[in-house]
């Protein structure tokens, strides 16, 4: 395999999160021609990956393929977006349940650290390093489920909402919620109390969900201002 060939699935990932990033944040509006020729030149790579990223896109309905169109964002579906942030609450449910019992002591001690040192970021009021160690929070409770069928289950179900999730944190102060709430999720994982843990995970995939379905309403009455 030449390096070309071995880059090309880096790039499609590269070109997928980025655009993923404005279908979510609102920069590309629904209905946007989303042309591969023109995805590729934007991104200078070959048409290939700009192909790829635009069917992974369409798999995870941010995009969808119209006759005589091509790929043009997909209009948001509130109801659709509720219905993957419950599954995903569910499942990381289950994964902080199970780190809880089965963490081992430094496993414990690093993710209490890791969420310690997300207060700066608060602080400093950088939501976009925030949204970062958000997900690096929620991979090490992955990872210490030690059952690596879950952890891969929960990383796909993630990654397939990554726009979305960082879009959330975009609302007022909700970076500072999602900060308070991570709190609790520790305290009770640092018990070992796997119950409580799971419940607060819940309520804290749900109160993303509550903010990121105000942003996309926020979206579409930009969206119907601009039109009129």
């Amino acid at each position: 395999m030449t390096n070309a060939h071995a880059e090309e699935p880096l790039l499609s990932e590269r070109i997928r999160r980025s655009l993923a990033d404005e279908i979510a944040s609102g920069a590309l509006r629904p209905g946007t021609s989303l042309d591969e020729q023109q995805v590729a030149q934007r991104f200078g790579t070959s048409r290939t990956p700009a192909r790829e990223a635009l069917r992974q896109l369409a798999m995870d309905e941010l995009v969808e393929v119209r006759p005589r169109r091509g790929a043009v964002v997909a209009e948001l579906s509130v109801e659709r977006l509720i219905d993957m942030f419950e599954m995903s609450a569910e499942m990381e449910a289950l994964c902080v349940r199970l780190a809880s019992y089965r963490m081992h002591p430094l496993e414990r001690v690093q993710l209490a650290r890791l969420h310690e040192s997300s207060a700066a970021l608060v602080e400093a009021g950088d939501v976009e390093a925030y949204a970062a160690f958000n997900l690096a929070f929620h991979e090490a409770i992955y990872s210490a489920t030690h059952n690596a069928y879950i952890a891969e289950q929960a990383l796909a179900l993630r990654n397939r909402m990554a726009g979305f999730r960082r879009a959330q944190m975009f609302e007022s102060e909700r970076f500072r919620r999602s900060f308070e709430e991570h709190r609790d999720i520790v305290d009770a994982v640092m018990r070992g109390d796997g119950e409580e843990a799971a419940r607060r995970m819940r309520a804290h995939l749900m109160k993303a969900a509550g903010a990121l379905e105000r942003h996309v309403a926020s979206l579409k009455a930009d969206n119907k201002h601009g039109e009129s």
